[in-house]
């Protein structure tokens, strides 16, 4: 478990070092690569918001424009959902543990010809960690948003899809592109 968490701890700093290098080349106006961190927030949908409080998170984003106006998109990030007190029959109030993940993920956005608008479809993998962590999740995540100079503003759903739990929650996400 600390292997696989101080694994995903070096592979987010390797990219910020990577990222201030590149970042010295992203002055240009006609760049096809951007890089840069954001946070994010989750409302949970379903079963997740009887057990779990809105979620948070940061981390860092990546995009390589294409042809027209596509790109390839990544992003690497920690989330956190709270876990809340729910009454359990026959035992009484019980706390629920928080939710942890690391998603990864890739995708496609188009850049529609109406200045600054986009759509975004990415898929990975939430590898979850923490107290009583199992496992990892497949990420299916569609979502919409603008970006107006180096800020980006998002709004998507994001399930996680696992055999024996499949969770969902509206994210909101802001970050800044360098």
């Amino acid at each position: 478990m600390m292997k696989k968490t101080f694994s995903i701890i070096t592979g987010m700093l390797l990219v910020l070092c990577l990222s201030s290098n590149l970042s010295h080349a992203q002055l240009n106006p006609l760049k096809r690569f951007s890089i840069g961190p954001f946070i994010e927030a989750g409302i949970p949908t379903g079963d997740l918001s009887d057990t779990h409080n809105t979620g948070i998170g940061a981390g860092l984003g990546a995009d390589i424009k294409l042809i027209g106006g596509l790109a390839v998109t990544g992003s690497v990030s920690y989330m956190r959902f709270g876990g809340k007190e729910i009454e359990v029959p026959g035992i009484g109030a019980a706390k629920v543990d928080a939710l942890q993940a690391v998603p990864v993920r890739v995708g496609l956005k188009y850049k529609f010809p109406i200045p600054l608008l986009y759509v975004k479809l990415e898929s990975g993998a939430a590898n979850y960690i923490g107290d009583g962590a199992d496992g990892s999740a497949v990420i299916f995540s569609p979502g919409v948003g603008i970006r107006i100079l180096g800020f980006d503003f998002q709004a998507k759903y994001e399930g996680w899809y696992k055999s024996e739990q499949n969770i969902g929650f509206w994210g909101l996400k802001a970050g800044w592109n360098f």
